[in-house]
C-alpha cells in the first residue's frame, strides 16, 4: 500500500501520540488526513491543529466525510478503540481496507528501512529521540516516530532519506482485533531494551506475562541483527538470554559481561558528566544535557546503538550536548514569583522515583513539591500501593489526586482493589514526608499556591492532561 497525493486516510482515535505522529507523517507525504477522538489535550491536540488535520469530536460514521471524499481509501484504528465503537465497526464493515496503527506504520513508512526499535518499561521516548538525534547530527538523516513531541525535531516524527527508521516500540496491545503487542509489528534489525518491569495491568497478569511478550520480541531479531540491552537489570538479562544475535550490554554499575559502562557520574545545573568505558578502548569523557541515573543509562543505550550502526563514537559524543529531549520529560513550564513549575510524564513508581531524583540533582537548593495524578490503568490499581510510598521519598511535600471510582478496564479479570491516595499519604507521613490527598485539580492548585514560596519547585507528574494544572499553577502564581 503506497502513499500518494490525493489519497485519504482516516484515523479513529487520532489523539494518541503514535496515531497523531503517523497522521502527521502521512499528511507531510501528501495524503488527505482526517481523524476523530474524544478528550484531546496538548501537546498532540495542538500538533494536529498545526499540521492542518481536521479532527471530529466523538465517534460516528459521519466523521468519514471530513476529507470531502466519498469514502477514505484507508482507515487506521487506534488501540484505544473498543469493539463497540460505532465508527470503527462501520469502518470495518465498509469494505475499505483498515489497519492497526502498528501495521500501518510498518507498511507505509518502515518496510524499506533498517528498523531501530526502542523498547522497555521506562526510557523509551527519551532514548528513541536521542538515538535519532545522534544519527541526524552525524549525517545519517534518519526517519523517526516517537511517542511524544521532540524538541530536537520540533514534532513527533521526521522523514529522512537515510537507511534507518527509529521508532518507539510499545508492549501494549495492537488493537481490539489484534491482541499482540505493538512492538512485534516493527521487525527490529536493531533493538534497544531499556528495562522490563510490571506495567499495563489492564492487559498483563503479572511480571512473567510482561516478560513473555519481551521474549517473543527478542526472538524476532535476526541473527545478523543487534540487541542493545540494559544489563544491570535482572529481568532484561532474563528475557535476552539465549538470543542468537549480537548483544551490546550496558550498565551504570559494574556488571559481569557488560561492554558499555559509565563511572564518575557528576551532575550540575546544566547536565551530567561521566566517564564512558567501552570494552577494548580507552575511557572517554561524556557530557549529556540530561539529569538522573536513568538518563545516563539512556545515553549509554543511544551511544551503543549508533556505534553499532557505524557512527564513530567521538562524533556521537560530540553531538550529545546539543540534544534537547522531549516535551513533558522534566520540561520547565515556567517560573513565577521564584517558583519553578516542571512537567513530567512519570506515572510508574520507578519513573516517579527517577524524576524526583533527577530534579533533586538539578536543583538541590529548592524545596521540591511533588504533585501526582494516578491516572493509568496500573496506577489506579492497588498493585503499586507500597511502591509509591518509597518512590516519593526524595520529595519535601506531596499532593496526590484521589482516584475516581470510574470502572477500570481490564482484560485480566475484575478489578477489586483500587489505589488509595489517602493510604499513600499516611505511609509518606510515617516516612517523614508531608502529604495530602485532594479530590480534584482545583483543590490541588489551591493547596499548592497557599504554601508556595520563592525557591520552590513544583513537579507535576501525570501521563495525561491533568486538567491543565500547569497553566493554573502559573496563572495563580502570577496573580498573587
Amino acid at each position: 500500500m503506497s502513499a500518494g497525493s490525493g489519497r485519504h486516510v482516516h484515523f479513529i482515535a487520532i489523539g494518541g501520540t503514535g496515531m497523531g505522529s503517523l497522521a502527521g507523517l502521512l499528511k507531510a507525504r501528501g495524503w488527505t488526513v482526517t481523524g476523530s477522538d474524544t478528550g484531546l489535550y496538548p501537546p498532540m491536540s495542538t500538533a494536529l491543529e498545526g499540521w492542518g488535520i481536521p479532527v471530529c469530536e466523538g465517534f460516528s460514521p459521519e466523521n468519514f466525510q471530513l476529507g470531502g471524499s466519498a469514502a477514505p481509501d484507508l482507515f487506521v484504528i487506534g488501540n484505544a478503540v473498543r469493539p463497540d465503537n460505532p465508527e470503527a465497526r462501520a469502518a470495518m464493515e465498509s469494505g475499505v481496507p483498515y489497519r492497526s496503527f502498528s501495521d500501518a506504520l510498518y507498511e507505509l513508512a518502515m518496510a524499506d528501512k533498517h528498523p531501530v526499535v526502542v523498547t522497555g518499561t521506562h526510557g523509551k521516548t527519551t532514548t528513541t529521540n536521542l538515538t535519532a538525534h545522534l544519527l541526524h547530527a552525524t549525517g545519517r538523516d534518519p526517519s523517526l516516530l516517537v511517542g511524544g513531541i521532540s524538541l530536537d525535531f520540533e514534532g513527533s516524527f521526521r522523514e529522512g532519506k537515510g537507511d534507518h527508521f527509529v521508532v518507539e516500540g510499545d508492549e501494549y496491545d495492537t488493537a481490539f482485533f489484534d491482541k499482540t503487542p505493538k512492538f512485534l509489528h516493527y521487525h527490529p534489525k536493531t533493538l534497544i531494551l531499556t528495562s522490563v518491569e510490571f506495567d499495563h495491568a489492564d492487559i498483563y497478569r503479572d511480571l512473567d506475562h510482561v516478560k513473555s511478550a519481551f521474549r517473543e520480541l527478542v526472538a524476532t531479531v535476526p541473527v545478523d541483527g543487534t540487541i542493545v540491552a540494559a544489563w544491570g537489570h535482572d529481568d532484561v538479562r532474563d528475557v535476552v538470554y539465549g538470543a542468537p544475535c549480537r548483544i551490546l550490554r550496558y550498565a551504570l554499575e559494574p556488571c559481569e559481561g557488560t561492554s558499555w559502562r559509565a563511572s564518575a557520574v557528576e551532575a550540575d545545573a546544566d547536565g551530567t558528566r561521566f566517564e564512558l568505558h567501552v570494552e577494548g578502548a580507552e575511557p572517554l569523557s561524556v557530557r549529556t544535557p540530561f539529569h538522573g541515573d536513568f538518563n545516563v543509562e539512556n545515553t549509554l543505550a543511544a551511544l551503543a546503538a549508533v556505534s553499532s550502526l557505524g557512527v564513530p563514537l567521538e562524533q556521537a559524543i560530540a553531538a550529545l550536548p546539543a540534544a534537547r529531549g522531549v516535551k513533558r520529560r522534566q520540561e520547565v513550564r515556567g517560573e513565577e514569583s521564584g517558583v519553578l513549575v516542571v512537567d513530567d510524564f512519570a506515572h510508574h513508581p520507578t519513573a516517579v522515583r527517577g524524576s524526583i531524583g533527577a530534579l533533586r540533582a538539578r536543583h538541590p537548593e529548592r524545596r521540591l513539591v511533588a504533585i501526582f495524578e494516578p491516572r493509568t490503568n496500573t496506577s489506579r490499581r492497588r498493585v503499586f500501593q507500597d511502591d509509591y510510598a518509597r518512590a516519593f521519598d526524595g520529595a519535601d511535600r506531596v499532593l496526590v489526586q484521589e482516584v475516581s471510582e470510574e470502572p477500570i478496564y481490564s482484560a485480566t479479570g475484575e478489578v477489586s482493589e483500587l489505589f488509595s491516595a489517602g493510604e499513600l499519604c499516611e505511609a509518606l507521613g510515617a516516612r517523614g514526608v508531608a502529604a495530602d490527598a485532594l479530590p480534584d485539580v482545583d483543590a490541588i492548585v489551591g493547596a499548592a499556591l497557599a504554601e508556595a514560596r520563592p525557591g520552590d519547585l513544583l513537579l507535576v507528574m501525570s501521563n495525561g492532561g491533568f486538567g491543565g494544572i500547569w497553566e493554573k499553577l502559573l496563572e495563580g502564581l502570577r496573580s498573587r
